[in-house]
Order: C-alpha cells, then sequence, then structure tokens
C-alpha cells in the first residue's frame, strides 16, 4: 500500500492507495510546531482505528509547499512506518516544467500531472486551496502558464480582520446578489464576486490557450465543489486529483528504478 500526502498550507492530507484504489485518508492541521512524534502518533491512531498495519505501507511519496514542516514529517515516517519519504521535486520530478526561475509549485505540478492522465489534453487545472491556482496545459501537455489568487477563505477573513464592524462569515452562495442583510451582502460579494472572478480567469485562459471550446476545465480543493455547482463553466470536481497524481508520479519512478 502506499501512502501519499499533500502538504498545503492549511492540511497535510494522507491517502492510502492499493493499485488506483483509494483505501483511506485522513488530514492534519498544517502546523510548523507539531513534533515528528505527535505526527507519527496520530497517523498511527488512524491505522488502529480502522484495523490497518503500518507494516502494510509499501513506500511514501510527499508532494509540499510547505517547507518548515518538512523535517519533522519526514522523521514521523521514517520514526513510525520506517520508510523514507520519495519527495516530489527533489527525489523525484512530476515531469511538468516551467520556464522561467522559480519553479511550479509541487501540489500544482501534480495536479497537472494527475488531471492529463484522467482527463485528457487541453486542460485548465484549479485548485481551490489557501491560494487559488489556475494552470493551462497544451494539446501537447505542454505548461503554458497560469494564475495565483487570494483563496475565498482568505480574502473574506482579510475583510472580517480589517473591518471592525463586519462579522465572519460562513461560505454559501446564496440566492441574490441583492442581501437583505449584512452577512448575505457579505456572502454575495465574497462568494459571487469570486465565481465571478473565476469565470473571467477561465474563460480568457482558454482565449489565450487558443482551443475554444475543446478541452476540460478540472477542479480540485476543498472549495471546488460549491464553486461549481455554481458555474457552467467547470467541467469535473476532483477531490482525489493530487493523492493520484503522486501515485501516477510513483508508479513512474518506480518503473524508471528498474529499467535501470
Amino acid at each position: 500500500m502506499l501512502m501519499a500526502i499533500d502538504v498545503g498550507n492549511t492540511n497535510m492530507v494522507f491517502g492510502l492507495l492499493e493499485g488506483e484504489k483509494l483505501i483511506g485518508s485522513f488530514r492534519l492541521m498544517t502546523d510548523a510546531n507539531r513534533t515528528s512524534d505527535e505526527i507519527g502518533l496520530i497517523a498511527c491512531q488512524y491505522f488502529r482505528r480502522f484495523n490497518l498495519t503500518t507494516d502494510q505501507i509499501s513506500d511514501i511519496i510527499i508532494a509540499s509547499v510547505v517547507p518548515q514542516v518538512m523535517y519533522t514529517l519526514t522523521s514521523a515516517m521514517v520514526k513510525y512506518f520506517g520508510k523514507k519519504p520519495i519527495i516530489v521535486d527533489e527525489d523525484v520530478s512530476s515531469g511538468i516544467y516551467y520556464e522561467g526561475e522559480d519553479h511550479l509549485g509541487a501540489d500544482r505540478s501534480v495536479s497537472c500531472v494527475a488531471a492529463m492522465e484522467k482527463y485528457g489534453k487541453p486542460l485548465v487545472v484549479l485548485d481551490f486551496g489557501t491560494a487559488t491556482t489556475v494552470d493551462a496545459l497544451d494539446a501537447q501537455g505542454t505548461y503554458l502558464g497560469g494564475c495565483i489568487l487570494a483563496g475565498i477563505r482568505v480574502s473574506t477573513d482579510a475583510l472580517f480582520h480589517q473591518a471592525a464592524m463586519l462579522p465572519r462569515i460562513e461560505l454559501i452562495c446564496p440566492q441574490s446578489v441583492l442581501g437583505q442583510n449584512t452577512v448575505s451582502q457579505i456572502q454575495a460579494g465574497s462568494v459571487m464576486g469570486y465565481i465571478g472572478a473565476i469565470e473571467y480567469l477561465i474563460r480568457h485562459t482558454k482565449e489565450e490557450m487558443g482551443c475554444g471550446s475543446e478541452g476540460k476545465v478540472v477542479a480540485t480543493g476543498g472549495l471546488a465543489r460549491m464553486i461549481a455547482d455554481n458555474t457552467k463553466l467547470i467541467d469535473v470536481v476532483d477531490g482525489q486529483l493530487i493523492l493520484d497524481g503522486l501515485r501516477i508520479i510513483y508508479e513512474r519512478y518506480k518503473k524508471e528504478q528498474n529499467r535501470q
């Protein structure tokens, strides 16, 4: 069984995969102050709860955008599972290349790998996390570029913290743009306004790609379903995209090793 770990700015998602099948998953809050023992013991509790054993794990692969937690996370995997994790962009490449001095975040490149494998090309891949990202891939699988904007929760939390009279709100899409109270008005502006921004980015991304109506728009991340339910421009919501991408990269890595 493969353990795939997606380390995001808000949560770490642990997925247990037997071939293409996701056996189970759990998540921990991403916390740089958490010790390796805390991570290891919590993970072991999950295994005991579902009658699994740590020796069922054959390998571990990690994609991370939070370098500060990697030492303790890696130490926990070695100590409690007896496996040195394979790290995307350190031990193995995703195969997605990004022109310029910066490199594409591991979560984004892994999502692109999975989306191409599962849904074909060309593609627009959206990830609704702490930040929302948009990535474009052409019919040959070449990475064309993308954009980053603050996630919807980050945006509404900033409004709450910076405006003394405005409350923190539940993220739901209201029935009308014209709210009748403060909460519904913030929801209308924040949620419906965000959906409008996403639709604008999708349209212009496809225009710049020159793919017309071809190519699917695939979304992942915690708020992907809410956004997709309120627009016709998102074709697929896949909450397992990064875990599947990690599995695909791992399988390619093992095949390459076996050929050597």
